[in-house]
């Protein structure tokens, strides 16, 4: 699960934002085994062969990541499925809703596990892994797992945790409004991974921090173990912010709901990113 033995292909790894994060994932440690790109100039690529489709590659893929155009994200996302990835992260932005209602139904019926569209990705400090756009250094190996839909919250909380207990892993599931991985099943790989401390970075809208934490403590998680942090707290009611999932629509959105929700739950919450260094040790 995530681990520094995965074999991943890298869809778009040509384009230039593709390459650029293709090569700094291979410096972090990923093991990069193969390209996928309708570019039918380039045959290789930071040493690694590009491939047309993944059936051309003559191996086993356990992560895809994507990079592609919005547009060709459900294409190269069959690609994959019918290829045999199991693990999926998808960063491209902008992808038709019908489109990740389609992966997301494909994802659940084949077991596999889908992470975004428009995420960040996931990182696991200790095994030099990393499947996404963050920057590594400000993830310093540790005891905490950050479960987050928000990308730029997450790389600043994980600064502040890499200067106490720092990072087991982090996963950056997106903020669109239908994404592959919900918080509760965030919470089940971290559960099949045995972390069991977990900060919790989400954001106004919705209710799918809430039903998470609620599966989490009927999966085992205590709620001392958990922090959530929330982001958009001064935003105005009514009005769609940066991520797309992101608008209040009733109460049951707003953040002194969800946050005085998790307290009568048990669960900490603090205001500020800097609050999460300081969270466990009281």
């Amino acid at each position: 699960m995530f681990s520094a033995n995965d074999r991943v292909c890298v869809y778009g790894g040509t384009g230039r934002y593709g390459s650029f994060h293709l090569k700094k994932m291979i410096e972090y440690g990923t093991k990069v085994n193969c390209v996928v790109s309708k570019n039918r100039l380039v045959r290789e690529i930071e040493k690694v062969r590009v491939y047309q489709s993944l059936s051309q590659f003559p191996d086993h893929i356990d992560t895809a990541i994507f990079f592609v155009p919005a547009q060709y994200v459900l294409e190269a996302f069959n690609d994959a499925v019918e290829n045999g990835v199991k693990k999926i992260v998808v960063i491209t932005e902008h992808v038709p809703i019908h489109d990740s209602i389609r992966m997301v139904s494909i994802a659940k019926s084949k077991g596999v596990i889908l992470i975004g569209p428009n995420c960040p990705g996931v990182i696991h400090p200790k095994e030099r892994f990393k499947v996404g756009i963050m920057p590594e250094k400000y993830f310093a190996p540790g005891s905490v797992a950050i479960i987050s839909r928000s990308g730029t919250l997450m790389y600043e909380t994980a600064k502040h945790l890499s200067e106490g207990p720092g990072v087991s892993i982090a996963l950056g599931l997106g903020g669109d409004p239908i994404v592959g991985t919900n918080v509760a099943e965030a919470f089940e790989v971290l559960k099949s991974m045995g972390y069991d401390k977990v900060l919790l970075i989400g954001e106004i809208g919705g209710e799918d921090e809430i039903r998470g934490v609620e599966h989490a403590l009927k999966i085992g998680f205590e709620p001392k173990n958990i922090v959530a942090f929330f982001a958009g707290r001064h935003a105005p009611e009514g009005k769609r912010m940066g991520h797309a999932g992101a608008i209040i629509e009733g109460d049951r959105g707003k953040i002194s709901f969800k946050e005085n929700y998790l307290k009568n739950l048990g669960v900490r919450v603090v205001k500020f990113p800097w609050e999460v260094l300081n969270a466990w040790k009281n």
